[in-house]
């Protein structure tokens, strides 16, 4: 067994699928890929600090505190038309090719999943991760003017973190390591139902 820890070296492949919930069973649908994936970032919160017992003027219990929820921060290339129609809950195109933003907007429960890859000892591994039950906020928009040379303008996208409906009332998958990024590309897929 390495005596190495697993260190995070990328982020990949971000997808979405709607969440739906009869009861304790859970559903994903219409998954698809979000944009490429540039960075992720997730801040889980929870209900207190640490709880701690003391006995014989020391500290000899301890509770860590109970996840309540939490915040994703993605940062893509872009999203795809698909996925900012599903993620944004937006109406079809008008016959004139704008999308409008309003009173039919409505913004539903999603999943989001993607690859993280890690290496330990020198071995890569690609472990797919999913955040079984989120809702995104409407995203800003940044652009800049081109000048001597292209900025790179990417897209930050923000979501909360919520606990699924399950009778486990699940936040997080955490699929084992693959061999490679597709392998995990594959468990994403199949677990938000994309053939």
């Amino acid at each position: 067994m390495s005596a190495a820890g697993r260190v995070c070296t990328g982020f990949s492949k971000p997808y979405i699928a709607a969440y739906a919930a009869a009861g304790t069973t859970i559903t994903y649908s219409n998954g698809t890929l979000l944009a490429r994936g540039v960075s992720v970032s997730i801040e889980p919160e929870t209900a207190s600090d640490d709880n701690i017992f003391y006995a014989d003027n020391v500290a000899a219990e301890s509770v860590g505190g109970t996840f309540t929820g939490g915040t994703v921060t993605l940062e893509v290339d872009g999203l795809l038309d698909a996925a900012r129609k599903l993620i944004l809950g937006l109406p079809a195109a008008a016959a004139d090719g704008f999308t409008a933003y309003g009173d039919d907007q409505s913004i539903p429960y999603v999943g989001i999943g993607f690859v993280a890859r890690f290496m330990s000892d020198g071995v890569t591994s690609y472990v797919p991760i999913i955040l079984a039950k989120c809702r995104f906020n409407e995203p800003g928009l940044d652009a800049a003017t081109q000048e001597g040379e292209i900025d790179w303008q990417t897209e930050e996208l923000e979501a909360a973190i919520l606990r699924d409906d399950s009778a486990n009332h699940v936040w997080k998958y955490m699929g084992a390591g693959q061999t490679t990024e597709a392998a995990a590309e594959a468990k994403i897929k199949t677990k938000f139902n994309i053939t």
